[in-house]
């Protein structure tokens, strides 16, 4: 578990995210799909693993590969399987603050890429970059400052979604992407707090054993599909 001070001239591997890819952000509803958080985490409490801070302060944003798998980032950190049927329960108090957009890229993106072994030993890293939660996100934000360092032209940062593996999540900063880089889908929205929003991110949820438990007003939310449903 290499949690140690990243060494300087880290040259990170880089790819190529191209035009027109079809990327999946869960939000707060107040916040646009595609508008970036600009709001920096504090250098040692709170925030995620590859937020800004007083140290580098730019804006981003968090985004996937999948739907389910941008649902997973949010509402699956530390869940436990411990519903009814063995299903892991979401808040729907929690989920009700969301939206789940689609959106595309209007242009390609260079970016560091962190998904294979070979890409965390270029920097001198393991698993624990993409593993390490809660206290270790102070650490990892460290990282994210110099990996950035290292790759002045990368707009963003993908690995392998450790909530729903394999496929991909990413971090794309705002400094760095032109703008109109991302294109959002106004008519591909699902609205968490409406029956229709929570049924179909329960529909997505249903192979992770997951699902936002609805309220009492709400019955027809958990889908058919949902084991313990």
């Amino acid at each position: 578990m290499p949690a140690y001070p990243p060494p300087p001239g880290l040259t990170p591997r880089l790819t190529t995210l191209p035009s027109g890819t079809e990327l999946w952000r869960c939000h707060p509803a107040g916040r646009g799909a595609a508008e970036f958080k600009t709001l920096v985490a504090h250098s040692h409490f709170g925030g995620s693993r590859f937020d800004s801070t007083e140290a580098d302060p730019f804006p981003y944003l968090y985004v996937a590969d999948q739907p389910a798998t941008a649902l997973a980032e949010v509402f699956l950190r530390s869940r436990e399987f411990g519903g009814p049927g063995g299903e892991r329960l979401i808040p729907w108090a929690q989920a009700a603050r969301y939206r789940l957009s689609r959106l595309w890229t209007a242009e390609p993106l260079t970016l560091i890429q962190l998904v294979a072994e070979e890409d965390l030993a270029a920097v001198g890293q393991d698993a624990w970059l993409l593993e390490s939660e809660g206290p270790g996100y102070a650490q990892t934000r460290q990282w994210a400052l110099a990996l950035r360092r290292g790759a002045p032209r990368a707009a963003g940062m993908v690995w392998q979604s450790r909530r729903h593996r394999p496929r991909n999540a990413y971090v794309l900063f705002g400094d760095r992407c032109a703008p109109g880089a991302l294109k959002a889908e106004p008519e591909m929205t699902y609205t968490l707090s409406t029956e229709d929003g929570l049924w179909a991110a329960n529909r997505m949820l249903a192979a992770l054993r997951a699902a936002i438990y609805p309220p009492d007003a709400l019955p027809d939310a958990l889908p058919d599909a949902l084991p313990g449903a």
